[in-house]
């Protein structure tokens, strides 16, 4: 059976659990892009509510995870096995991406009050602005992660530290050693 959908990597790949993330988070905040101008010509209705609700579940749920399994997993892990240039690299960015996730949770918490009355039925603005801000903080990040966080991760993890990885990135969604896509996990 030919699927349409892409199919998610399984948490014994974690590194592709992450992107596979990040683009989930571009699809997102293209929603709400969308979302937005969809508001601004055509108001509220079903497709509005839909759309909200769907975004709400992705940054309220997903968005937590994946940025825990980067402070809580993936950095600590680096910062074990990083040395020289690796680690040089690592003391400059893995702050900025903790700084980062404090201004992605705050600009979300602009954003979550108005999707929420959208996600209602309820009439709410959502802010061309607001939404433009988060997206371009998001896309910034992500950029860091995927040109350098990501391929040194690559490079300096041994097969058990990349199993490690995995596995509390599926205990983080209470899936245990169960294994499965990251669609599954969010």
């Amino acid at each position: 059976m030919n699927s349409l959908l892409e199919p998610a990597p399984d948490f014994d790949q974690p590194l592709a659990v992450l992107k596979h993330c990040h683009g989930k988070i571009r699809k997102q905040l293209a929603t709400l892009d969308k979302l937005v101008a969809h508001l601004e010509t055509h108001g509220a209705g079903v497709e509005v509510r839909q759309a909200a609700t769907g975004v709400l579940r992705y940054f309220r749920d997903a968005a937590p995870n994946h940025h825990a399994d980067e402070e809580e997993d993936l950095l600590p892990l680096l910062r074990q096995v990083a040395a020289g240039d690796d680690a040089a690299l690592l003391a400059e960015l893995a702050p900025a991406i903790e700084t980062d996730h404090r201004q992605m949770e705050a600009a979300w918490a602009t954003l979550e009050g108005p999707l929420q009355r959208l996600a209602a039925g309820e009439a709410a603005s959502l802010p061309r602005q607001d939404v433009e801000r988060f997206a371009r903080l998001y896309g910034q990040h992500m950029e860091k992660e995927e040109m350098h966080i990501t391929p040194m991760a690559q490079r300096l993890f041994t097969p058990g530290q990349m199993e490690g990885l995995g596995q509390a990135m599926l205990a983080r969604r209470g899936l245990g050693g169960k294994q499965g896509g990251a669609d599954v996990a969010r």
